[in-house]
């Protein structure tokens, strides 16, 4: 039964880990990367959808990114979306494809990126130590039942340690390669 319960801890972690690298992703590191605009969606017949199921995204140069709408008419949508995000970068329209220009990020900027991966890191150690938390309670709840046996207990706590252990330090990992992405000129 209490097997059970590390399974779905690996499973939630290995979660919060995924969500981790998708939230990075959407960092934008001075050059173009259309991972910026996966959280954009725009109103296409009624419903909200993601850019990039209604366009055609392209790098064609290293802090320059082209997006072609599959409707023409769907430019103005698109645009209004990048405009009201939280990307700071000005589109720019010739009525058939959007450019985005990635400026050089300043020295500043850099920092204030820097401190807000360092807080999505931060946030995702805490929701590993929460699963934990939450792991290790059904485990003692297992045990008060007589589910498990006190030795077991002992063991699934060392083993949902450990793999606390193995992600926290994980995250610091990806943390640490997109700060140096971010901080490289």
């Amino acid at each position: 039964m209490s097997y059970e319960a590390i399974e779905v801890a690996k499973d939630k972690m290995g979660k919060t880990i995924n969500v981790l690298k998708q939230d990075l992703s959407s960092i934008r590191a001075g050059r173009a990367n259309p991972q910026v605009l996966d959280k954009l969606t725009v109103n296409y017949y009624g419903t909200q959808v993601p850019i990039n199921q209604v366009s055609n995204i392209t790098v064609p140069e290293a802090r320059l990114l082209v997006i072609a709408p599959w409707e023409p008419s769907l430019i103005s949508e698109i645009e209004k979306a990048i405009q009201i995000s939280d990307i700071g970068i000005n589109p720019s329209n010739d009525g058939k494809v959007i450019r985005l220009v990635f400026p050089e990020l300043t020295e500043e900027r850099r920092r204030d990126l820097s401190k807000k991966i360092r807080k999505i890191g931060e946030d995702s150690k805490i929701a590993i130590r929460s699963i934990r938390r939450d792991i290790n309670d059904k485990l003692k709840k297992d045990r008060k039942a007589n589910l498990i046996t006190e030795d077991a207990l002992k063991d699934y706590e060392d083993e949902v340690q450990k793999l606390t252990d193995d992600k926290i330090k994980a995250i610091d990992t990806i943390v640490a390669d997109k700060e140096k992405e971010v901080m490289e000129v």
